[in-house]
């Protein structure tokens, strides 16, 4: 019985000293950790355990020779599975120490611990299994080797269980607030980056893959594989094509689980299939291992759990393109540039400028050469605009033909903008050399919210349009508020023409021949105060840039046919009114028609009615305008030419048009006078008679020129010499004094 207790006892000694065959190590270790003051214990205890295989894996053993060594050892080999533990130590409850530092603080409660005491009844045994979460508690003298191996064997089993539970919670854990998170990623990268990171985390790897998939940066299909999100060492990739990661291994990978839609995994990484029919995307991870098949079931639910997130964020990131991007040159679009142009004010205001380009007739391109050849036109602008300022600035599409960028004042400047536009462009096979205007706003001279900016830069540009020979204009306060007063004066001319307060005023033309009255020009004006009115050069181009003309020139074609019926009815039968015709009124679909119409409703003669335009109209749109009165000339209305000779293409159009008068303007009547002055005038007034027209002078002010017009051969005249514009109740008077009856 003695010599069966010493076989059996812990102290058992082999006989065999062969040298042991080194354990396989393959499929892993238990760490187990040996804390004793005794050396002889661990000695004995490596030599009785050292064969051992629980679940396929072989014990490493790590020694501790007191309580503070334990826990210094364990803070430092988190995943140690169990833990042989003296209790008397430098300390009668050394041990029972540790056991309370271990749960309480390292908060290791996966670990497994076997308390051994080689003095029994020192603490009572079942008050020790209550109090501690220990696995078993033995005398050193009771644990016989089979008692030993039996505790080790049990103890571990429990130590897998506890850890596989704890695990699938964790993962479980982690499925869920990764599903949170991804789904709160609106970026399809942002996205696409999470899912590798999450993946990594569930199998407990550092974060080393990427996410490839046929789709565009948009979130549209594509016919090649970019990496959409990436973690560690190839995340400088995110964006690129997968064959820029320069790994015959991984790009192999990806296009095999792609092609098959099937899962890959080796010894070395893992692929992973995630989506649908319509959206799909490989996930390669870099795990150096095999996958164990517990990892395997967690990212099975993972993937499940976030594949219509997947779908989702590239839905969403096409709806986000549509509404922030630009699609044709793939840059921000004014909904975009105006948040950049915010943060931009916000952070780094200092030295910064906004600029728009507006290409200059663009729309003859597009009209002429076709919109394929003007959007390949915009494409290659972008490219210029992006190879000059892509460093240190930022571009958008604003605009069919408006781009803006921001950034440095010293590489925004003028000289830089124009020079980009002195090379022409290349747009398919047209070479096409065009020019720009440039609004400029200075960030620190703006407002803080990105749409008030865009206003100002915007405010800059279009002063640079209406100023000849200026092709760039910087912002200032005050063009704000020359806005704000335009503004705040076309507010008022609707509301005064809608309350009718509008007036429409006559000035006489007079015959040189018989020195009588032969018509009169109907003239607009608009009261202010009582005896001041705003000047037409100021609110006519208000009314033409607005719309608002068409209706207003309408009211005065009512009011210019109405008078022609009263003044027919006290006896004027054959007086004219002559109506100035803006470019908006022809660009009406409705204008000939209204015209001829409200001729007929008053029951006037058409010939009586004379349209007035002048050179510029004409050189807008020729076409619509010499359409529109042939028109009128066939129904028996008159049109005369104002402003005649202040063009520069008059005469290529001069034959063109169903003419019946020329005005020589008042710029020309008012130098006949000086030496030499008269030659202008003249010339036109010969031009005239040449091909059959009429003509008057307009602005004759004093005897002299009067003088010098009448010579020229002129017909007929008209202003202040004779007679200032006047109101309707003023006009029969004028005409009874001057000419006793009509």
């Amino acid at each position: 019985m003695a010599q069966r207790e010493t076989d059996e006892g812990f102290l058992f000694l082999a006989d065999d000293e062969s040298t042991p065959i080194p354990p396989d190590t393959s499929a892993g270790v238990w760490n187990l950790l040996i804390v004793d003051d005794d050396q002889e214990i661990h000695t004995v205890t490596k030599l009785a355990l050292s064969d051992l295989i629980v679940l396929g894996k072989p014990l490493l053993f790590h020694h501790a020779y007191s309580g503070k060594e334990a826990i210094a050892f364990l803070r430092e080999q988190p995943d140690t599975a169990l833990v042989l533990l003296d209790v008397v130590m430098e300390t009668d409850d050394a041990g029972l120490q540790v056991v309370r530092k271990i749960r309480d603080e390292l908060r290791m409660d996966e670990l497994r611990i076997v308390l051994r005491t080689g003095q029994p009844g020192y603490a009572p045994e079942e008050s020790v299994i209550k109090e501690y979460d220990i696995n078993d508690y033995k005398t050193k003298t009771e644990l016989t080797r089979s008692k030993l191996v039996t505790t080790i064997i049990s103890s571990l089993r429990s130590y897998q269980q506890i850890k596989t539970i704890n695990q699938n919670r964790r993962g479980l854990q982690k499925i869920i607030k990764a599903g949170a998170n991804l789904l709160e990623q609106h970026s399809l990268h942002e996205f696409s980056e999470g899912v590798v990171t999450q993946i990594s985390s569930l199998i407990g790897l550092h974060a080393e893959g990427v996410l490839c998939a046929q789709i565009e940066d948009d979130g549209s299909a594509s016919d090649k594989i970019y990496v959409l999100g990436a973690a560690g060492h190839y995340a400088p990739f995110i964006k690129c094509q997968l064959e820029r990661l320069d790994n015959k291994r991984i790009v192999t990978q990806i296009n095999q689980c792609l092609a098959t839609r099937q899962h890959i995994f080796t010894h070395l990484d893992t692929i992973l299939f995630l989506g649908n029919d319509k959206h799909n995307a490989a996930v390669y991870i870099e795990t150096n291992r095999p996958i164990e098949d517990a990892d395997k079931q967690l990212i099975e639910v993972f993937l499940s759990n976030i594949s219509i997130g997947y779908e989702n964020v590239a839905l969403f990131q096409q709806l986000r393109h549509a509404a922030y991007i630009d699609p044709l040159t793939k840059t921000p679009n004014r909904n975009e540039f105006i948040q950049i142009l915010q943060d931009t004010r916000r952070f780094e205001p200092d030295n910064m400028v906004a600029v728009l380009v507006d290409v200059d007739h663009f729309s003859d391109i597009n009209d002429g050469l076709g919109q394929e050849v003007g959007n390949e036109l915009l494409i290659a602008i972008t490219l210029r605009l992006i190879e000059h300022f892509g460093i240190s600035s930022q571009l958008g599409r604003i605009g069919a033909d408006v781009f803006a960028l921001v950034g440095p004042e010293d590489d925004l400047t003028p000289e830089r903008l124009h020079a980009l536009f002195i090379e022409p462009f290349q747009a398919f096979e047209h070479s096409l050399q065009v020019n720009a205007t440039f609004g400029i706003c200075r960030l620190r001279d703006s407002a803080d919210q990105g749409v008030v900016i865009m206003k100002h830069v915007y405010i800059a540009l279009n002063k640079a349009k209406k100023t000849l020979g200026v092709h760039h204009q910087y912002y200032q306060p005050e063009m704000a508020e020359e806005v704000t007063e335009r503004l705040s004066l076309l507010r008022k001319l609707r509301a005064d023409f809608a309350l009718d307060k509008l007036q429409l005023w006559y000035q006489p033309q007079l015959c040189l021949k018989s020195n009588t009255v032969m018509g009169m020009e109907a003239l607009l004006r608009w009261p202010h105060q009582p005896g001041h009115f705003i000047s037409p050069a100021v609110f006519i181009p208000l009314a033409e840039y607005s719309g608002l003309i068409v209706d207003i020139g309408l009211w005065v074609l009512e009011q210019a046919c109405r008078q022609l019926q009263q003044l027919s009815q006290q006896g004027c039968s054959e007086l004219r009114i002559a109506v100035n015709v803006s470019m908006p009124q022809f660009r009406s679909p409705h204008f000939v028609k209204s015209v001829i119409d409200m001729v007929s409703r008053y029951q006037v003669k058409p010939y009586l009615l004379e349209l007035e335009i002048t050179e510029s109209v004409v050189m807008d749109e020729p076409k619509i305008v010499i359409d529109a009165l042939q028109k009128l000339k066939n129904f028996g209305i008159k049109v005369a030419i104002d402003d005649f000779g202040i063009g520069f293409s008059s005469l290529n159009y001069l034959q063109q048009l169903p003419l019946d008068r020329i005005k020589v303007d008042r710029a020309f009547v008012s130098t006949v006078t000086q030496p030499g002055g008269n030659l202008i005038a003249e010339t036109i007034v010969s031009l005239g008679k040449r091909i059959g027209l009429s003509t008057i002078a307009e602005g004759v002010e004093t005897a002299e020129q009067l003088a010098v017009i009448k010579n020229m051969g002129c017909d007929e005249v008209q202003g202040f010499l004779f007679a200032k514009p006047m109101p309707a109740a003023e006009l029969m008077q004028f005409l009874l004094k001057h000419q006793g009856s009509c």
